[in-house]
């Protein structure tokens, strides 16, 4: 995953970063790997212009299907927000 975020970092996208479903295309990717029988997930934007923000990393749990939990798509939505005030910000100096 670190390797991921590096690229992203230099404006590239890994081959197993995938559009998060939801979030409007491209602008916000997520990131699975599998590591000693758990699943780990980092979900992160690239619509900002020189900026990536990772919005969220986790365990995934449940063994029921590949859904992300509502309670993580909901923390991953308020920190966008935040991410995309935090952005304007910075763009206005």
């Amino acid at each position: 995953m670190g390797f991921a975020l590096y690229l992203a970092q230099c404006g590239e996208k890994h081959d197993s970063a995938k559009p998060l479903r939801g979030f409007g295309g491209t602008g916000v990717l997520e990131l699975v790997e599998d590591h000693d029988g758990d699943t780990y997930r980092a979900v992160y934007a690239v619509r900002f212009v020189g900026r990536v923000y990772v919005l969220h990393t986790f365990q995934k749990k449940s063994k029921k299907g590949i859904a992300t939990p509502r309670r993580d798509l909901d923390l991953i939505r308020q920190r966008l927000r935040i991410a995309e005030v935090d952005d304007r910000n910075h763009r206005a100096g």
